[in-house]
């Protein structure tokens, strides 16, 4: 199954609450689309005589049979249906695009946590130039992904590669925010790229974190650089760069434990990992990423806020986009601070993290087809 499968079918949460809500407000004030009678145009002449009945001609060699009366009223037919039954053979159903729409549909999309300021923005653009226009629960999802696409296509970028070596990549974010899986698919991605990659195991409070990592370090052929259990993590960033220095390796990958952004003793921390960093490489971190859980909602906001004021935050990582009724959250993230996304997860496997694609993302929130 392609990735966009995966994400069209892992974000059924998603992409359902928001068809069920565009259905409701179009059923509620729209009817089933009706055809327009054709009007003969009014040229003002008189009408023109009768033509006198004349015998059939007889048929000629390689002539065309002319259609059949009958069979011109059931072609007009199919086509009058073929363009007034939507799926499953219902009549499609319109609305005229009017302020009361409008503002049903900026609710809807503040519930799927795309905030008040991208919704209104996102329904301020759907509706220029099309108030009072008929449309259909699909047309309005095609101009919802439209949207929702071109606010998010300028930050569809991959994390950048850069000559310094080693490139030293810090992860941070909250407690279970998906960062030491997210480690492990990306080194096993960079690695199966041709690039040489060393993690450290820079959670030194949580046994289970250093675990998991040399896990898919196993699995991926990365080397993992530990310390022990409630040694200074920064200390340990420190050797791990001069060991991957003196190795050669293309990329340094730093775990970082958990923190609440409201524990400023652990924000501290992390602030000083930066500190110790830079003092080896002034240019380090070269890359930190921010990894957010998509079923925290708008509190995702509020973590970008912090991470950036404290680790200079570069890119982005949506996780656990599959367990969410709530993806809207990344629009607004594109729409208010602009940061790169550079890939997004829907599940557990290696291949179920991969490029933000801003289209396919669009397309399955709001659950079109591909392509």
């Amino acid at each position: 199954m392609s990735f966009f499968g995966k994400l069209k079918s892992r974000m059924f949460k998603s992409s359902s609450r928001l068809e069920e809500g565009l259905n409701a407000i179009v059923e509620e004030g729209g009817a089933p689309d009706e055809p327009d009678a054709p009007e003969a145009p009014d040229t003002g002449a008189p009408d023109a005589p009768e033509a006198p009945a004349t015998p059939d001609a007889p048929d000629l060699p390689g002539d065309v049979p002319a259609q059949s009366a009958g069979d011109a009223e059931d072609g007009a037919r199919s086509g009058l249906l073929g363009r007034l039954l939507g799926r499953g053979g219902k009549p499609a159903v319109r609305r005229a695009l009017d302020d009361d729409m409008l503002e049903q549909l900026e609710e809807l999309l503040i519930t799927a946590d795309m905030g008040v300021d991208t919704a209104l923005r996102v329904t301020a653009n759907m509706a220029e130039g099309r108030m009072g226009r008929k449309l259909s629960t699909d047309e309005i999802k095609g101009l919802l992904a439209d949207e929702i696409a071109r606010i998010m296509e300028p930050v569809a970028r991959p994390m950048p590669l850069y000559p310094s070596r080693p490139q030293v990549v810090l992860v941070v974010g909250v407690n279970g925010s998906g960062k030491t899986t997210t480690i492990g698919k990306m080194a096993a991605q960079f690695r199966a790229a041709g690039k040489t990659v060393m993690i450290a195991a820079g959670d030194t409070f949580r046994a289970a974190a250093v675990e998991q990592l040399q896990v898919w370090g196993e699995r991926a052929g990365v080397p993992v650089l530990t310390a022990a259990q409630g040694s200074d993590p920064a200390s340990l960033a420190f050797e791990a760069m001069e060991k991957a220095a003196a190795e050669g390796a293309d990329l340094l990958m730093i775990d970082t434990a958990g923190r609440l952004q409201n524990r400023s003793d652990l924000m501290e921390e992390l602030s000083k990992i930066v500190r110790v960093i830079r003092k080896k490489d002034p240019q380090a971190p070269h890359n930190t990423l921010l990894v957010l859980d998509a079923t925290t909602g708008q509190n995702a906001l509020r973590q970008v806020e912090t991470f950036r004021e404290l680790a200079d935050v570069t890119g982005l990582v949506m996780t656990k986009l599959d367990g969410t009724a709530r993806g809207g959250v990344l629009v607004a993230l594109a729409d208010k601070f602009g940061l790169p996304i550079h890939a997004i997860g829907v599940g557990e496997q290696i291949d179920d993290l991969a490029p933000f694609d801003p289209r396919d993302f669009a397309r399955a929130l709001t659950g079109l087809d591909g392509a």
